[in-house]
């Protein structure tokens, strides 16, 4: 066990570890989470009074907190917890920025039970299916781990087991965590606008395929032929006589991790043009093929000795559709116009934003984002900074990125990273300038020129507007004769005057109870009750103290206003 972990992690491996046990370990951890956000936003929790830095201490405390208990709870967890730092739309940064860091860090499985699995998936025994293997895992990880091996015909090979007892381990967890998505689906205040079933159905989507090995053999296959005709990129190859739902053997291709500078320097590897690679290898994948590697971390990328570029781990994978790719042409017109409607409405069609009945707030958030962060040339923009500030705006807003979405600027964050630490002036926007100007040129709609397609497309769209205003303006008479329309105005003066005459009446409420509470225990100590005069005197002590803070909480709304 790793240094540092407490005395649970792991115990979700444990061969006689019950369903009960783990019930109780996971309610336990929601239990203590909502304590924690509950005392949160308790002012009288922090020692000294409340500050802006004491909380953004303790938002941190609680993600690092939480990051840590996910690698305690094990893979399900593990693995929830990589698909929740792609949800800026509900998490706040802190969380997103710490479940961004988890990793695979869990102790390899006994030698005996690989061989016990290669058998029951494979049906022969180790030296009848490889010349050599090696008992010592070359890695192990969270879903399985890798062995080394040769086969018969003398090729070098990888292959992957996957954990034992895995799929049994997913069905006790993401049972309890459909009661847990079904309770705060519920809540009165955390259900309100948000799908946690829905997220809980995309989570078990994404954890069954992860774990269904021949699902990532076919993705392995797509990826490498995608990059056949790029002699500069290098996928293994599967072999498919040797793979299961639970066994995929690969060819081994040897290299040197990304994150190892010096091994890369002393192999003559040229690291600028490395991060150059890596760059225009993404932007192939989403711009020409739509089919993208979801989790570029260091851990999956390496370089050969001739200087190609290797990806390894093809289980989380993401696709981009050509539907989405024109409703992200028609985001990036609005980007470049600074045109926040247009924007909005493009997020709305592609279901990145989910209407509500005032859209005010969330265009007012978009068009501050376009006039105060969009103000620099293209090719001087950060990845990172981009995301960080869309996920400012998206947290406690009607946003509802897609899985896809943050899967793409999460990888494209992760790339500008590694090809910083590669070249420290890489620039992953300055690579991406000609693959996004080939793109807005090549679904403009027309061979002529971009700007006059787009004029002619506004121009048919102002036209169709007029036509259709006549129908539009008789529809709302309608509607108006008929009482169907409904007009809701705010008064915020009102409101306010409203919210304190209902605080003074409950604070006129408080006093009576109190005075009659008071004069209760003062006729029960002179009739010598005195135990029952302490008791209704306490309770007049905390309702008194209820009042003075209602009290104060009316003077500083004055103050405020």
């Amino acid at each position: 066990m790793e240094q540092g972990y407490s005395g649970k992690a792991y115990r979700w491996n444990r061969e006689k570890y019950s369903s009960k046990r783990r019930f109780i370990d996971i309610w336990s951890f929601v239990l203590t989470f909502m304590f924690k956000i509950w005392r949160y936003n308790k002012n009288w929790s922090y020692p000294g009074g409340v500050t802006e830095a004491k909380q953004a201490a303790r938002r941190k405390a609680q993600a690092i907190w939480v990051r840590n208990t996910f690698l305690d709870l094990g893979p399900t967890f593990i693995k929830v917890g990589q698909l929740f730092s792609t949800r800026a739309d509900i998490f706040p940064s802190e969380y997103v920025e710490e479940l961004s860091k988890l990793q695979d860090r869990v102790p390899a499985f006994s030698y005996e039970q690989v061989e016990t699995i290669l058998e029951q998936e494979l049906g022969k025994k180790i030296p009848q299916l490889f010349q050599s293997f090696e008992p010592v895992p070359l890695a192990a990880a969270s879903l399985g781990q890798v062995h080394k091996a040769i086969l018969h015909s003398g090729e070098s090979v990888v292959v992957k087991v996957q954990r034992p007892g895995l799929k049994r381990l997913f069905e006790i967890d993401l049972q309890i965590l459909k009661g847990i998505a079904r309770y705060f689906q519920s809540h009165p205040k955390w259900g309100q606008g948000r799908d946690w079933m829905g997220i809980y159905e995309e989570c078990c989507r994404i954890l069954w395929e992860e774990i269904d090995y021949l699902n990532e053999g076919r993705n392995a296959d797509t990826f490498r032929r995608n990059f056949r005709s790029f002699n500069w990129v290098k996928v293994p190859r599967v072999y498919w006589r040797y793979a299961t739902s639970r066994i995929i053997t690969l060819e081994y291709v040897p290299g040197i991790k990304v994150s190892q500078y010096e091994a890369l320097e002393a192999a003559g590897v040229d690291r600028k043009m490395i991060a150059r690679y890596g760059a225009q290898a993404y932007l192939h994948q989403l711009l020409n093929n739509g089919f993208f590697h979801a989790d570029p971390h260091p851990g999956n990328l390496a370089v050969s000795p001739d200087g190609a570029l290797i990806f390894y781990d093809f289980g989380m994978m993401g696709r981009i559709k050509a539907n989405v790719r024109e409703g992200l042409m028609e985001t990036l017109f609005g980007l470049a116009q600074k045109d926040g409607d247009r924007v909005v409405q493009s997020l709305i069609n592609l279901g990145a934003i989910q209407p509500v009945e005032d859209m005010g707030p969330v265009r007012r958030s978009v068009q501050y984002m376009l006039d105060n962060f969009m103000d620099k040339p293209f090719e001087a923009q950060s990845v990172a900074a981009i995301s960080e500030d869309l996920y400012e705006i998206a947290y406690n807003q009607p946003f509802r990125f897609p899985a896809t979405f943050t899967f793409v600027m999460r990888a494209f964050s992760t790339l500008e990273g590694v090809g910083k630490g590669l070249d420290p002036e890489f620039n992953f926007m300055e690579v991406a300038q000609p693959y996004a100007m080939e793109l807005m040129t090549n679904n403009s709609g027309l061979e002529g020129n971009s700007i006059l397609n787009e004029l002619s497309r506004q121009a048919v769209q102002v036209s169709n507007t007029a036509l259709g205003l006549p129908r539009r303006l008789e529809d709302t008479l309608d509607k108006l004769e008929r009482g169907d329309i409904r007009m809701r105005v705010r008064s915020l003066e009102t409101e306010r005057l409203l919210r304190r005459q209902s605080n003074i009446q409950m604070g006129m409420s408080y006093a009576l109870i109190i005075s009659g509470l008071t004069i209760s225990a003062t006729i029960l100590l002179v009739n010598d009750f005195i135990w029952l005069a302490v008791v209704l005197g306490s309770i007049a002590a905390v309702i008194s103290v209820t009042l003075i803070r209602l009290i104060s909480r009316l003077d500083r709304f004055d103050h405020k206003y």
